[in-house]
């Protein structure tokens, strides 16, 4: 089987894709786990964390949107 450089390009746009998904599942998990903690340790801050959670998660999820449309790009070349 010859691989074309359109077949190589769509591989490598589908496993870049997949690890931008894979690292944002893991931040915006190991994000909301270190804000429930911090909750249980510290109710009376629960409304901070909670604040500093949402923007931390939405920078992470703007980055992983970035990332996704470079693959795309990359992919569709």
């Amino acid at each position: 089987m010859n691989l074309t450089s359109a077949m190589l390009a769509y591989l490598g746009g589908g496993i870049g894709a997949g690890l931008c998904i894979i690292g944002a599942g893991l931040g915006i998990g190991k994000l909301a786990a270190s804000a429930m903690d911090g909750i249980a340790r510290q109710p009376s801050a629960g409304g901070d964390i909670r604040g500093s959670m949402i923007v931390a998660a939405g920078l992470i999820e703007g980055a992983t949107l970035f990332a996704l449309v470079i693959c795309i790009l990359l992919a569709l070349k």
